[in-house]
């Protein structure tokens, strides 16, 4: 593919601007009463899920123009490249394969001569297998007892991923095993795993690609250690498996190397989920609940190559957040699930929108001169209307909202959800319509207020609304669906970044800091005082060092 220029040089972004002068004077109340149609007409469905887009400041020709941009930018094609195995991570010359992870047996995907569909399904054989055995307790500890708790080692997507998702699917947990997740380099994490649980009943898996990296591998020393206070070393195989590709470093820890769990280095760490990455999950929920996971996935991956850019869910969501943040200037995207089982989705988006295209440079290295991935940012929607939505509503900053719902329940509590999608529902009515100072007055005097009175709290009861918003539904929350719906996200992302000009699957960023960290830590433990560093930076590093002298 042909580098790209910047976004602001294309024909439909010159247009949309021209378009924003109008736009940006519209109100959604009156954009809903002159389309009746519109909810109709500004919907999807795909994979299980269903998409209401109506409630943002576009018309049919914001629409049109957007997708303009889209085919200008070559969208289709870059989609087209990825899912074909082109090496489009310019930056470190590798494929971008997530989507292989969740290809069904018989899809036949050959890559520098290796089949990687069929690679993939020998580690999901692999994990079948091995689940299989811990679930009917033919895996037993070192003192013949089966396992209880599984304890995940990992950091980023090693973590995020696999977390959020036991949290999601905690109503199919399968009951006798309890899963916890150690990714913090502070003790205190693992601390407070290891004071709870059972040395002769715990497996813990250390996820590390390299197995080098810094958090997850002290971490782990630190399990193995805790572990070898009540086991011996031979017993390490029993008790400690590792998702990696480092065979060597697996083994010198103790672990067999017939339990290490491997991944390839086109399964970017934010994509891991649903490699062996995803193993908490199989054990959390059973290895055919997580195959139901992994076809929903499949599924959107299915939409998004086959449907028409005008029905397309995963580019709607793009062009949409691109519409707010590049011509409406919108800074933060607010993500509200109504579902308290999805309670770690926003953290987990906030990873795989803001890492992959928080990026302030073109593929070709040159500054951007726009603004690119705005930041992520949310909580269950229940909490956050008692908390930051105040904010939403009536403060000086406009943030999109993406509404996220089930329709079902699956608890038996009676007036739950009907209470729970009321609350959601009228959410997003609310930030649409908001609530004009004529409608207050007629409240407060309904109220039998006087005047005065009315007069000084009109002001602070309007609404100014016109706030956009995005609904996403499902029909009930499944592995299926959940599969779909972290797929339309990873989508909506990779198609942002395309847009954008940006490498969505580099995280140089990261780097930076864990350099000057590991420079730190030994001068923090050194005998010299520090003088390299700025005068804010030797000063903490001095005043640590003389709270802790035994360093």
């Amino acid at each position: 593919m042909m580098q790209q220029s910047s976004i602001t040089h294309a024909v439909a972004f010159q247009s949309l601007r021209k378009h924003q002068a109008e736009a940006k004077n519209w109100q959604l109340r009156n954009l809903f009463a002159q389309t009746p149609e519109r909810f109709p007409e500004m919907t999807v469905s795909a994979a299980g899920l269903f998409l209401d887009y109506s409630k943002n400041r576009v018309n049919n020709l914001t629409l049109k123009l957007l997708l303009d941009l889209a085919r200008e930018r070559d969208v289709e094609a870059c989609r087209d490249a990825m899912f074909a195995g082109e090496k489009i991570n310019s930056t470190e010359n590798r494929a971008v394969l997530h989507t292989a992870l969740r290809a069904p047996r018989d899809l036949a995907l050959t890559i520098d001569g290796q089949d990687v569909v069929r690679d993939v399904h020998a580690v999901l054989d692999h994990i079948k297998n091995f689940t299989e055995r811990v679930h009917t307790a033919s895996w037993i500890g070192y003192t013949g007892k089966a396992i209880t708790d599984v304890v995940n080692i990992g950091i980023g997507g090693s973590d995020l991923g696999p977390k959020m998702v036991c949290t999601a699917l905690r109503s199919f947990a399968i009951p006798h095993i309890k899963m916890h997740f150690v990714s913090n380099v502070d003790g205190h994490d693992l601390d407070a795993t290891l004071s709870i649980v059972n040395p002769e009943t715990t497996l813990f898996i250390i996820a590390s690609k390299t197995f080098t990296t810094a958090e997850t591998m002290l971490n782990a020393g630190s399990a193995r250690i805790w572990f070898l206070r009540h086991g011996k070393y031979e017993d390490l195989s029993k008790h400690f498996v590792a998702v990696s590709t480092n065979t060597e470093a697996v083994k010198a820890f103790g672990i067999d190397a017939d339990n290490m769990f491997p991944f390839w280095d086109w399964v970017g760490g934010r994509y891991s989920v649903w490699s062996a990455v995803g193993l908490p999950v199989a054990l959390a929920v059973g290895f055919d609940r997580f195959a139901e996971f992994l076809a929903g996935a499949h599924a959107m991956d299915n939409h998004f190559c086959a449907a028409p850019l005008e029905s397309n869910m995963p580019v709607l969501l793009a062009l949409i957040g691109l519409w707010n943040r590049n011509f409406l200037g919108y800074t933060s995207l607010s993500i509200a699930p109504y579902h308290h089982d999805l309670a770690r989705f926003p953290s987990y988006l906030q990873q795989l929108e803001m890492e992959s295209n928080g990026k302030r440079v073109s593929k070709d290295g040159s500054l951007v001169d726009f603004s690119t991935c705005p930041i992520i940012w949310g909580d269950v929607g229940t909490n956050g209307q008692h908390a930051y939505f105040q904010l939403l509503h009536q403060g000086t900053d406009i943030a999109p909202i993406d509404f996220i719902a089930s329709l079902k329940a699956r608890h038996t509590l009676d007036d739950h959800q009907e209470a729970l999608l009321a609350n959601c529902f009228a959410q997003s009515e609310a930030f649409m319509r908001g609530k004009t100072p004529d409608e207050v007055w007629a409240d407060l005097r309904a109220q039998n207020l006087d005047e005065v009175e009315i007069e000084a709290l009109v002001p602070h009861r309007t609404f100014p609304g016109n706030r956009p918003s995005n609904t996403i539904l499902m029909e009930e929350l499944t592995p299926t669906n959940l599969g779909a719906l972290i797929a339309l996200y990873e989508h909506k992302t990779f198609v942002q970044g395309v847009l954008w000009g940006v490498n969505s699957f580099d995280q140089w960023g990261v780097e930076l800091g864990k350099a000057l960290a590991k420079n730190i830590q030994e001068e923090i433990v050194g005998d010299t005082l520090p003088d390299r560093h700025d005068s804010s930076t030797n000063g903490l590093i001095t005043r640590a060092k003389a709270v802790n002298p035994n360093w």
